[in-house]
Protein backbone atom coordinates (compact mmCIF):
# COMPACT_ATOMS: atom_id res chain seq x y z
CA UNK A 1 0.00 0.00 0.00
CA UNK A 2 1.13 3.46 -0.85
CA UNK A 3 0.21 6.54 0.80
CA UNK A 4 -2.33 7.33 -1.67
CA UNK A 5 -4.49 4.58 -0.16
CA UNK A 6 -6.72 4.34 2.21
CA UNK A 7 -5.36 2.95 5.45
CA UNK A 8 -7.63 0.50 6.49
CA UNK A 9 -10.02 -1.30 3.57
CA UNK A 10 -13.03 -2.58 4.61
CA UNK A 11 -14.20 -6.47 3.73
CA UNK A 12 -16.67 -6.43 0.83
CA UNK A 13 -18.74 -8.55 3.31
CA UNK A 14 -19.49 -6.15 5.71
CA UNK A 15 -21.38 -6.40 8.13
CA UNK A 16 -19.92 -9.50 9.22
CA UNK A 17 -21.81 -10.12 12.04
CA UNK A 18 -25.44 -8.71 13.07
CA UNK A 19 -28.15 -9.19 15.85
CA UNK A 20 -29.33 -11.83 13.28
CA UNK A 21 -26.41 -14.12 13.41
CA UNK A 22 -27.00 -14.09 17.35
CA UNK A 23 -31.21 -14.17 18.47
CA UNK A 24 -34.16 -12.84 17.27
CA UNK A 25 -34.31 -11.22 20.46
CA UNK A 26 -30.93 -9.66 19.82
CA UNK A 27 -30.85 -6.05 19.36
CA UNK A 28 -27.19 -5.21 18.96
CA UNK A 29 -23.75 -6.77 18.84
CA UNK A 30 -20.88 -4.63 18.44
CA UNK A 31 -17.34 -4.03 20.06
CA UNK A 32 -15.82 -7.18 20.04
CA UNK A 33 -12.36 -8.10 21.20
CA UNK A 34 -10.50 -10.57 18.83
CA UNK A 35 -7.67 -13.17 19.30
CA UNK A 36 -6.36 -16.52 17.46
CA UNK A 37 -7.59 -19.71 19.19
CA UNK A 38 -7.07 -23.52 18.29
CA UNK A 39 -6.28 -21.97 14.83
CA UNK A 40 -9.44 -19.85 14.29
CA UNK A 41 -9.75 -15.82 14.64
CA UNK A 42 -12.02 -15.61 17.90
CA UNK A 43 -14.14 -12.70 18.70
CA UNK A 44 -15.49 -11.97 21.88
CA UNK A 45 -18.40 -9.57 21.42
CA UNK A 46 -20.91 -7.26 22.82
CA UNK A 47 -24.39 -8.57 22.78
CA UNK A 48 -26.99 -6.31 24.10
CA UNK A 49 -30.35 -7.55 24.23
CA UNK A 50 -33.46 -6.45 23.82
CA UNK A 51 -33.80 -5.07 28.10
CA UNK A 52 -30.80 -3.00 26.99
CA UNK A 53 -28.41 -5.37 29.18
CA UNK A 54 -25.16 -6.38 27.46
CA UNK A 55 -22.97 -9.85 27.52
CA UNK A 56 -20.40 -11.08 25.81
CA UNK A 57 -20.76 -13.91 23.78
CA UNK A 58 -17.98 -15.73 21.44
CA UNK A 59 -17.76 -15.82 17.42
CA UNK A 60 -15.62 -18.19 15.60
CA UNK A 61 -14.65 -18.10 11.74
CA UNK A 62 -11.44 -20.39 9.84
CA UNK A 63 -10.71 -17.18 8.18
CA UNK A 64 -11.57 -14.34 9.97
CA UNK A 65 -13.82 -13.19 7.46
CA UNK A 66 -17.01 -15.69 6.42
CA UNK A 67 -18.83 -18.27 7.74
CA UNK A 68 -19.27 -17.12 11.39
CA UNK A 69 -20.17 -19.06 14.35
CA UNK A 70 -22.21 -17.28 16.69
CA UNK A 71 -21.88 -18.98 20.75
CA UNK A 72 -24.96 -17.30 22.79
CA UNK A 73 -24.19 -19.56 25.20
CA UNK A 74 -20.29 -19.41 25.13
CA UNK A 75 -18.27 -16.43 26.77
CA UNK A 76 -19.06 -13.81 29.85
CA UNK A 77 -22.80 -13.54 31.22
CA UNK A 78 -22.96 -10.34 33.32
CA UNK A 79 -23.76 -11.33 36.93
CA UNK A 80 -25.93 -9.09 38.91
CA UNK A 81 -25.40 -10.27 42.09
CA UNK A 82 -21.89 -8.44 41.58
CA UNK A 83 -22.04 -5.01 42.53
CA UNK A 84 -19.46 -4.51 38.83
CA UNK A 85 -21.80 -6.04 36.77
CA UNK A 86 -25.57 -5.24 37.84
CA UNK A 87 -25.83 -3.17 34.75
CA UNK A 88 -24.28 -5.08 32.31
CA UNK A 89 -20.92 -5.56 31.03
CA UNK A 90 -18.92 -4.14 27.48
CA UNK A 91 -16.59 -3.83 25.30
CA UNK A 92 -13.66 -6.44 25.90
CA UNK A 93 -10.12 -6.70 24.91
CA UNK A 94 -8.33 -9.68 24.89
CA UNK A 95 -4.51 -10.17 25.39
CA UNK A 96 -2.70 -13.45 25.42
CA UNK A 97 0.08 -14.19 28.01
CA UNK A 98 1.59 -17.34 28.37
CA UNK A 99 -1.26 -19.30 27.05
CA UNK A 100 -3.69 -17.18 29.33
CA UNK A 101 -6.38 -15.40 27.72
CA UNK A 102 -6.71 -12.30 29.73
CA UNK A 103 -10.04 -10.34 28.73
CA UNK A 104 -10.16 -6.54 30.33
CA UNK A 105 -13.77 -5.62 30.21
CA UNK A 106 -16.18 -2.60 31.46
CA UNK A 107 -18.25 -3.71 33.88
CA UNK A 108 -21.37 -1.39 34.69
CA UNK A 109 -22.20 -0.70 38.65
CA UNK A 110 -24.49 1.31 39.94
CA UNK A 111 -21.63 3.75 40.18
CA UNK A 112 -20.66 3.88 37.04
CA UNK A 113 -18.41 2.15 34.52
CA UNK A 114 -15.52 0.54 35.75
CA UNK A 115 -12.75 -2.07 34.90
CA UNK A 116 -12.94 -5.40 35.54
CA UNK A 117 -10.26 -8.43 34.72
CA UNK A 118 -11.34 -12.08 34.06
CA UNK A 119 -9.14 -15.27 32.46
CA UNK A 120 -9.57 -18.13 30.86
CA UNK A 121 -7.72 -20.66 29.06
CA UNK A 122 -10.89 -22.26 26.94
CA UNK A 123 -13.31 -19.62 26.69
CA UNK A 124 -15.93 -21.94 28.11
CA UNK A 125 -15.14 -20.76 31.77
CA UNK A 126 -13.66 -17.67 32.99
CA UNK A 127 -12.03 -16.69 36.14
CA UNK A 128 -13.18 -13.44 37.34
CA UNK A 129 -10.55 -10.99 38.95
CA UNK A 130 -12.67 -7.99 40.12
CA UNK A 131 -12.12 -4.49 39.63
CA UNK A 132 -9.07 -3.10 38.18
CA UNK A 133 -10.13 0.08 37.92
CA UNK A 134 -12.95 2.46 39.70
CA UNK A 135 -15.55 4.35 37.74
CA UNK A 136 -15.66 6.26 35.80
CA UNK A 137 -13.33 4.29 33.48
CA UNK A 138 -13.44 2.34 30.43
CA UNK A 139 -11.33 1.28 27.07
CA UNK A 140 -8.30 -0.71 28.90
CA UNK A 141 -6.38 -3.75 27.55
CA UNK A 142 -2.81 -5.21 29.31
CA UNK A 143 0.37 -5.07 26.98
CA UNK A 144 1.32 -8.76 26.71
CA UNK A 145 4.74 -8.76 28.77
CA UNK A 146 5.90 -7.06 31.98
CA UNK A 147 8.01 -4.06 31.55
CA UNK A 148 11.08 -4.94 34.66
CA UNK A 149 8.72 -6.38 37.24
CA UNK A 150 5.90 -4.38 36.42
CA UNK A 151 2.73 -4.88 34.29
CA UNK A 152 1.15 -2.04 32.50
CA UNK A 153 -2.39 -1.25 31.65
CA UNK A 154 -3.71 1.26 29.10
CA UNK A 155 -7.33 2.72 29.95
CA UNK A 156 -9.22 5.98 29.55
CA UNK A 157 -10.61 7.73 33.09
CA UNK A 158 -13.42 10.10 33.12
CA UNK A 159 -12.28 13.52 34.99
CA UNK A 160 -15.48 14.35 37.14
CA UNK A 161 -14.57 18.52 36.54
CA UNK A 162 -16.99 19.63 33.97
CA UNK A 163 -14.88 21.30 30.88
CA UNK A 164 -11.95 18.52 31.33
CA UNK A 165 -10.68 16.51 28.46
CA UNK A 166 -10.87 12.78 28.55
CA UNK A 167 -6.90 11.63 27.75
CA UNK A 168 -5.54 7.88 27.48
CA UNK A 169 -3.88 6.83 30.39
CA UNK A 170 -0.98 4.22 31.41
CA UNK A 171 -1.25 2.83 34.95
CA UNK A 172 1.64 0.44 36.58
CA UNK A 173 1.14 -3.08 38.65
CA UNK A 174 3.46 -5.63 39.98
CA UNK A 175 0.52 -8.11 40.51
CA UNK A 176 -2.66 -7.51 38.44
CA UNK A 177 -4.64 -6.28 41.22
CA UNK A 178 -3.04 -3.05 42.91
CA UNK A 179 -2.70 -0.23 40.36
CA UNK A 180 -0.50 3.47 40.98
CA UNK A 181 1.67 5.38 39.04
CA UNK A 182 -0.50 6.37 36.91
CA UNK A 183 0.26 9.10 34.01
CA UNK A 184 -1.07 10.66 30.88
CA UNK A 185 -0.14 8.43 27.79
CA UNK A 186 -1.74 10.11 25.18
CA UNK A 187 -3.58 13.47 25.43
CA UNK A 188 -7.25 14.63 23.89
CA UNK A 189 -5.98 17.21 21.42
CA UNK A 190 -8.29 20.74 22.09
CA UNK A 191 -10.20 22.83 19.10
CA UNK A 192 -12.06 21.80 16.24
CA UNK A 193 -9.56 18.77 15.61
CA UNK A 194 -11.05 15.34 15.37
CA UNK A 195 -9.71 13.81 18.23
CA UNK A 196 -10.77 17.13 20.16
CA UNK A 197 -11.53 16.48 24.03
CA UNK A 198 -11.96 12.86 24.20
CA UNK A 199 -9.74 9.81 22.62
CA UNK A 200 -10.25 5.78 24.31
CA UNK A 201 -7.95 2.84 23.58
CA UNK A 202 -9.17 0.62 20.76
CA UNK A 203 -7.38 -2.39 20.26
CA UNK A 204 -4.39 -3.91 22.54
CA UNK A 205 -1.53 -2.59 21.65
CA UNK A 206 0.33 -4.78 18.70
CA UNK A 207 4.45 -5.06 19.38
CA UNK A 208 6.13 -4.35 16.47
CA UNK A 209 9.91 -3.85 15.64
CA UNK A 210 9.65 -0.24 15.50
CA UNK A 211 7.57 0.26 18.99
CA UNK A 212 4.34 -0.73 20.12
CA UNK A 213 1.28 0.09 17.63
CA UNK A 214 -1.82 1.99 19.43
CA UNK A 215 -5.06 2.59 17.49
CA UNK A 216 -7.50 4.70 19.41
CA UNK A 217 -10.58 6.78 19.03
CA UNK A 218 -11.43 9.85 19.19
CA UNK A 219 -15.00 11.68 19.53
CA UNK A 220 -16.11 14.97 17.79
CA UNK A 221 -19.26 16.38 18.82
CA UNK A 222 -21.09 18.16 15.91
CA UNK A 223 -24.32 19.83 16.18
CA UNK A 224 -25.69 16.37 14.47
CA UNK A 225 -24.26 14.29 17.01
CA UNK A 226 -20.97 12.96 18.21
CA UNK A 227 -18.50 11.12 15.20
CA UNK A 228 -16.20 8.24 16.26
CA UNK A 229 -13.20 7.60 13.97
CA UNK A 230 -9.90 6.02 14.76
CA UNK A 231 -5.95 7.40 14.59
CA UNK A 232 -2.90 5.79 15.50
CA UNK A 233 0.00 6.34 17.75
CA UNK A 234 3.54 4.60 17.93
CA UNK A 235 5.58 3.89 21.83
CA UNK A 236 8.40 2.99 22.83
CA UNK A 237 9.22 -0.49 22.65
CA UNK A 238 11.22 -0.56 26.15
CA UNK A 239 9.22 2.44 27.82
CA UNK A 240 5.73 2.69 26.85
CA UNK A 241 5.18 6.04 28.46
CA UNK A 242 7.43 7.24 25.45
CA UNK A 243 5.07 8.10 22.74
CA UNK A 244 7.31 8.09 19.27
CA UNK A 245 4.56 9.16 16.75
CA UNK A 246 0.77 10.09 16.35
CA UNK A 247 -1.28 10.84 13.54
CA UNK A 248 -2.59 14.28 12.97
CA UNK A 249 -5.36 12.82 10.46
CA UNK A 250 -7.97 10.00 11.43
CA UNK A 251 -7.37 6.95 9.42
CA UNK A 252 -10.66 4.95 9.47
CA UNK A 253 -13.83 6.33 10.08
CA UNK A 254 -17.48 5.68 9.55
CA UNK A 255 -18.76 5.90 5.51
CA UNK A 256 -20.65 3.15 4.80
CA UNK A 257 -24.49 3.22 5.64
CA UNK A 258 -24.19 0.58 7.76
CA UNK A 259 -21.59 3.07 9.81
CA UNK A 260 -23.99 5.85 9.76
CA UNK A 261 -26.85 3.98 10.45
CA UNK A 262 -27.70 2.71 13.61
CA UNK A 263 -28.70 2.42 17.54
CA UNK A 264 -25.39 5.46 17.83
CA UNK A 265 -24.97 6.86 14.16
CA UNK A 266 -21.78 7.96 12.95
CA UNK A 267 -19.58 5.60 14.63
CA UNK A 268 -16.48 3.00 13.79
CA UNK A 269 -15.37 1.54 17.47
CA UNK A 270 -12.10 -0.68 16.97
CA UNK A 271 -11.51 -3.07 19.38
CA UNK A 272 -9.82 -6.22 18.65
CA UNK A 273 -6.99 -6.64 16.09
CA UNK A 274 -5.35 -9.88 14.56
CA UNK A 275 -2.13 -9.73 12.87
CA UNK A 276 -2.29 -12.85 9.70
CA UNK A 277 0.78 -15.31 9.31
CA UNK A 278 2.38 -12.87 6.61
CA UNK A 279 3.35 -10.86 9.33
CA UNK A 280 1.97 -7.70 7.03
CA UNK A 281 -1.68 -8.19 7.35
CA UNK A 282 -3.79 -6.61 9.87
CA UNK A 283 -7.48 -7.67 10.41
CA UNK A 284 -9.41 -4.95 12.31
CA UNK A 285 -12.10 -5.84 13.89
CA UNK A 286 -14.81 -3.14 15.01
CA UNK A 287 -18.39 -2.05 16.25
CA UNK A 288 -20.45 -0.50 13.94
CA UNK A 289 -22.85 2.11 14.55
CA UNK A 290 -23.03 0.29 18.15
CA UNK A 291 -24.89 -2.44 15.94
CA UNK A 292 -23.31 -4.81 13.88
CA UNK A 293 -19.56 -5.84 13.41
CA UNK A 294 -17.40 -5.40 10.42
CA UNK A 295 -13.71 -6.38 9.29
CA UNK A 296 -11.48 -3.52 7.76
CA UNK A 297 -7.76 -4.65 6.09
CA UNK A 298 -4.60 -3.03 6.18
CA UNK A 299 -0.67 -2.99 5.77
CA UNK A 300 1.50 -3.11 9.09
CA UNK A 301 4.27 -1.22 7.30
CA UNK A 302 1.69 1.07 5.60
CA UNK A 303 0.33 1.39 9.24
CA UNK A 304 3.96 2.57 11.17
CA UNK A 305 4.76 4.81 8.32
CA UNK A 306 2.01 6.87 8.97
CA UNK A 307 3.36 7.13 12.61
CA UNK A 308 7.11 7.20 11.91
CA UNK A 309 9.11 9.63 13.76
CA UNK A 310 10.17 12.77 12.01
CA UNK A 311 13.47 11.33 11.69
CA UNK A 312 13.23 8.09 10.37
CA UNK A 313 14.00 7.89 6.88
Amino acid sequence: MDNQQEAFVRFEGNPIITPADVSPKANAIFNPAATIFDGETLLLARVEDRSGMSNLVVARSSDGLTDWTVEPRRGIRADPQRFEERWGIEDPRITRIDGTYYVVYTGYSEGGPLICLATTTDFESFQRHGVLMPPEDKDAALFPLRFGDRWALIHRPVPTTVGLSAHIWLSWSPDLRYWGDGQILLHARAGGLWDANKVGLGPPPLQTDQGWLICYHGVRVTASGSIYRAGLALLDLDDPCNVLGRTDEWVFGPKEPYERGGDVPGVVFPSGWVLDEDGDTIRLYYGAADTVIGVARASLRHLLRLVEPPDVV
